[in-house]
Parts: structure tokens; sequence; C-alpha cells
């Protein structure tokens, strides 16, 4: 029953969608890269009302975007029958389904919208009317188990540390997403992902903290990741490299975070201060529009790989980021190849992992050196 649905064809002439319902992800940088999708949708039906459904922490995301009418935006405490009845009430014909999950296809069934797309998973093809199959560039980000690892380092088998051959810019996560809307019609090439901010909100946050007479470069720190410890250059270096970075350019840094990252931005801020590093600690002291106009009032952010990342690239500004457990060829900022942004890996067997904590001893990480982090902003254009 499960595969009987997959890839089953939408009608010879479907209709032209006229309500478009975008059930959205989850997580912020998974986000961000489906604006690429979105903005494809939108060239498509210029004329649909396209809404799109999503967790209320991520609902300001959307403000003044040309992609998207209106949002639909849930709390992780209301229930699926109250979620499915916020969608219901929108009377959608199409729906697209991004998230994988069974609960998000259910969602969209229980709203009764007649037309349904996403991808064939277990245990919701069923719920879907069209449910593609998986797509032949598609790189599954599995993790490794700890024995597989201890292979990999000792050198009983090769690679990269990912299934088959090396990923090409196809295998990128905004392809997935771009292949959904296609089968809609919709033109599957990707473009950059791309945010919104105004010139009010940058300059807004420009005094609220304290930045409005700072006229030395403002570069962006982000040292967390929220998905674990495996995704996190260690805080010595970042200090280190900001303190280089410093020296030759008299910046001043940004330090961003939630509030789950007051310790290692508190700790970093510390050092700089010592150093004598003009710094301003802003973590867990943003709301989601702020941080998103800081991040374009900065020249380079240095960052792991996380949400803020990609909400930085999506804003035109450049990246420097140092990659261990998961793949910039899958999950990498902006456009794949955007020469604007260094992505940083060491060649280990065992990376990418997708671990959230490393069960060896980090060489991924502690394999990029910050003399290479300092080269990498200075190239970005800093001292331009």
């Amino acid at each position: 029953m499960e595969n009987a649905a997959v890839n089953r064809p939408l009608p010879t002439s479907p209709p032209q969608p006229r309500r478009i319902l975008v059930r959205g992800t989850n997580w912020l940088g998974d986000a961000v890269m489906t604006t690429p999708a979105l903005l494809r949708l939108r060239e498509k039906f210029p004329q649909a009302h396209i809404t799109l459904a999503c967790p209320e922490k991520l609902s300001d995301l959307w403000l003044n975007h040309p992609a998207i009418d209106q949002i639909i935006p849930f709390s992780t405490s209301q229930g699926l029958f109250a979620v499915s009845k916020k969608m219901g009430a929108g009377r959608f014909d199409t729906a697209l389904v991004f998230p994988n999950s069974p609960r998000s296809a259910l969602e969209v069934f229980l709203a009764r919208i007649p037309r349904r797309i996403g991808y064939a998973r277990p245990w919701r093809n069923f719920l879907l009317n069209h449910a593609l199959a998986p797509r032949p560039e598609a790189v599954k980000m599995r993790k490794h188990s700890v024995a597989e690892i201890k292979r990999l380092v000792a050198g009983a088998t090769g690679g990269t540390g990912l299934a088959g051959a090396a990923p090409t810019r196809a295998a990128h996560q905004m392809h997935e997403y771009l292949h959904l809307v296609a089968a809609l019609g919709a033109n599957p090439e990707p473009l950059p992902p791309l945010l919104f901010v105004t010139p009010q909100e940058i300059e807004s946050a420009r005094k609220k903290f304290g930045l409005e007479n700072v006229t030395d470069p403002i570069l962006g720190l982000n040292p967390g990741a929220e998905y674990g410890p495996a995704k996190r250059w260690p805080a010595d270096r970042f200090i280190a490299a900001a303190e280089g970075i410093q020296k030759r350019t008299n910046c001043v840094w940004l330090l961003f975070g939630g509030k789950n990252d007051n310790g290692i931005t508190g700790q970093i801020a510390a050092a700089l201060s010592s150093s004598r590093v003009a710094n301003h600690n802003l973590s867990g002291q943003t709301t989601l529009r702020e941080l998103m106009a800081l991040l374009k009032l900065c020249q380079v952010v240095l960052t792991n790989d996380t949400g803020p990342m990609h909400l930085a690239a999506a804003l035109g500004t450049p990246i420097v980021a140092p990659f261990g457990s998961t793949s910039p060829e899958l999950t990498g900022p902006g456009l794949p190849g955007d020469p604007r942004h260094h992505l940083l890996k060491s060649n280990v067997p065992c990376s990418p992992c997708f671990l959230r904590e490393c069960p060896i001893d980090f060489r991924c990480m502690k394999g990029i050196g910050t003399e290479a982090v300092v080269a990498a902003v200075v190239e970005s254009g800093i001292l331009a």
C-alpha cells in the first residue's frame, strides 16, 4: 500500500491552483533553504494566493517576502486537529508538503485539501495523492555508527563518509524543495536563497544595540550550534581567529547566539575584551527580525553550520564557516558554489558523520586551523 502511491501522476491537465498552502519546514536553516522553491512557485503562479504554514517561532522570517501572501503560524502546544482546522479554514485547492514526516502529510489530509504533494515516505503515502519518489541526485544524510567511524579512521574503507560518489551541486538540500514545486510545473533551476529586511529595521537595530556611531568594519561571530557540539568549532579557536582578524581589520565583533549559547558567547566576549578587541555580546538579546537586520549589517559572518549561517547568506552577507560533522555540499549556505562564501573542512575520512557529538577525537574540527579561517575572512573582501 505504501509504494502504490509513489509517483502517482497528477491529472494530465490539472486545474491551475488558485489557493496554495505550503506546509513549511520546522527548523530555521531548512526554512531558509526553501526560499528558492517558494520564489519559483510565485514565478509560476503570480496570481495565486500562497500561504505558508510554519511554527510560530519562524513566522517573522517571512515578513516582506514576495513569495508569500499569508502565514498560518502554529505552536508546538497546538494539537494535530487544531492545526489542521486552521489549514482547512483557508479553503486551499493545493498543498505542498516540504517536511518528510507523517504528521505534516496528515495535517493537510485532515484539512481536506484536494491536491496534496510531497515526498514518498513510510506511513504517509496514502495521505498524499502525488507522492514523489526520491530524486536520483539526492544523498541521504545518515548518521554513522561509532564502529563505522573507527573503521573509516583506521583506513578499512575510504571515501568522504557519504555513501557513493562525492555529491554534486544537485545534491544540495534546496533541490529537494525545488523538485516538489516542479511537480506543479515550476522551474526547478536553483536561485540564491533570499530574505529581506528594510533599511528602517537595520537603523532601528543599530540604535537599540549601540552601533549608530560605529564606523569601523562590523563582523559577526556565531559560535553556537543548536544541533550539538559536533558542529561547533572550538571556542579557543574562535577567540584566536577573532583576535587575528581584528588586528588586520580593526573590526568590531557582534557575537550572536540564542539563550543556550550565553555560556560560550560570554567566554568569547570576556577573552576578546581582555585583549582589547571591540565586541558586543548580543546572545539571547535579539528577536528574529533584529538578528536578521544585524546579520545584514555585517560585512562578513564567521559561524558554525547553523540557522544564522543560512540567514546571513540569504541576506547577502558573505560567510566563513568551518564544517565538521555535516556536509557543505548538502547544506552549505547560499547558492552552491557561490564564491562569496568560504566553507572550510579538514580532509578526514570520518567526516561528515552527522552525529551530535564526536565519539573519537574531534579531528574534523580540530583539523581546521585559525590561520585558514583568518585568511578566508580576509579573502572575503573585508580589506577591499
